[in-house]
């Protein structure tokens, strides 16, 4: 779900410069751990570059499960820790990033990640690694995957494609411009986009991607004006987004505007709310998120530990219901109680059973904490993890996804809308 790049082919793969790691150790990832070392959840996803914030929000997932897991005792006898990997949201430095921690980090259970930035050059070589990870791109290109060590619990962004058009109509709209980025991670929403309000009767008036950051678009805006849409779908970054919503107000008044779930992001929040008031974003705009209602037993444990680590993740409050937040928290509770249903801590071994804690079946224990799970685990019992994101039910190709909320910004608060249903977006996607 996040901004992704082309491919660099195969040569990236074979890079080997290093690039700086917060992280420290001296052997690989494939084996079980030394006896009292510590366990390494590595947060693999930009913290530097334009998807700086991507990083900051998987802190606020890693950190509160951490916690939690070394206050129940830890893992066979493992604390564990979270180490920041910045990818710089480049395949260039992300790959070498990826090398060097692998080699230096010597009890790598997981990683958190990669974005769409970097996930199509690093994935293979974390999988070849044994490392799993669990993907925050929305690449379609992962619908699908071989890669065993793989894993995505947020929805791929051909499936948010359907889920703005479903909201779109639903408000009644039939006329639409498709304002994105000519990033491929922006563009990657609108084939489906345009499929599914076309087959829901609307008509995309408007779609020609967006140069980013430039100072004026000033004539972009005359021709949306001109196709006279009556919504806005957009995935811009908050640059762009702030110039080009200023300057359609300033020429027209605005219009209904529906984004992604970048747009919901605390950077593009601010900087567009700078931009066109408090008021408009009120007024006009909704953003389209995984669904991860902010309440139930998994996520009250998730957001009181968040609360609670705010000498570690800054501003805590502004994770408490980020959809990625939560699912990067469940991740890592999913790995460690791998590590314990498996009696390992090497990846190799622990890997196959990520399924098996999150697989709902008849008997199982539901458990919604790292604490629940791991006193069933030593009773004897099966589990079914439920965590902070909701059930975890991944297809064939390791895939968890499920309905999208609609989410307003007023006074500077996200407020709940409304939602579509997985079995709305199943039944158009067909």
């Amino acid at each position: 779900m996040r901004h992704a790049v082309t491919a660099l082919g195969a040569a990236l793969v074979l890079l080997s410069a290093a690039c700086s790691s917060t992280g420290s150790g001296s052997s690989s990832a494939g084996g079980g751990s030394p006896s009292g070392a510590k366990l390494v959840v590595g947060e693999f996803n930009p913290f530097s570059g334009p998807d700086a914030a991507f990083g900051p929000e998987m802190v606020g997932g890693c950190i509160p499960a951490i916690r939690l897991i070394n206050a129940g005792g830890g893992v066979l006898g493992h604390q564990m820790s979270c180490v920041q990997e910045d990818t710089r949201g480049d395949p260039a430095d992300a790959v070498p990033a990826a090398q060097k921690m692998m080699a230096t980090e010597s009890s790598l259970v997981g990683v958190l990640g990669p974005s769409s930035d970097e996930a199509l050059a690093t994935a293979p070589l974390l999988n070849n690694g044994h490392v799993p990870m669990f993907g925050d791109t929305g690449q379609a290109a992962f619908d699908h995957t071989t890669n065993a060590y793989f894993y995505r619990l947020t929805p791929a962004d051909d499936v948010k494609g359907y889920a703005m058009a479903l909201w779109a109509h639903a408000a009644g709209y039939k006329r639409a411009a498709a304002v994105f980025g000519n990033d491929a991670g922006a563009q990657s929403n609108v084939p489906t986009l345009v499929r599914a309000f076309t087959q829901l009767g609307g008509t995309v008036v408007y779609n020609k991607p967006f140069a980013l950051d430039q100072s004026s678009y000033r004539s972009e805006v005359e021709s949306i004006l001109a196709a006279k849409p009556q919504v806005i779908f957009t995935e811009v970054d908050p640059q762009t987004g702030a110039t080009f919503l200023s300057e359609l107000q300033q020429l027209h008044g605005l219009m209904p505007v529906i984004g992604t779930d970048v747009t919901l992001q605390a950077p593009w929040l601010k900087a567009v709310t700078g931009s066109i008031g408090a008021g408009a974003m009120a007024k006009y705009y909704e953003g389209m998120q995984p669904y991860a209602p902010p309440s139930g037993p998994a996520w009250q444990t998730y957001n009181k530990a968040l609360l609670a680590s705010a000498s570690q993740v800054p501003k805590p409050g502004q994770w408490s219901t980020d959809p990625y937040s939560m699912t990067d928290y469940d991740a890592v509770n999913v790995m460690a109680l791998a590590m314990l249903a498996a009696k390992s801590t090497s990846p190799a071994a622990f890997n196959k059973d990520i399924m098996t804690v999150t697989k709902p079946a008849p008997g199982k224990t539901v458990v919604t904490s790292f604490a629940a799970g791991k006193a069933a685990l030593a009773a004897g019992k099966q589990i079914q993890y439920v965590g902070a994101g909701g059930p975890i039910v991944f297809d064939q190709w390791h895939n968890s996804t499920g309905a999208f909320e609609a989410a307003k910004q007023v006074d500077g608060n996200p407020v709940l809308v409304g939602s579509v249903s997985a079995a709305q977006i199943a039944a158009i996607s067909r």
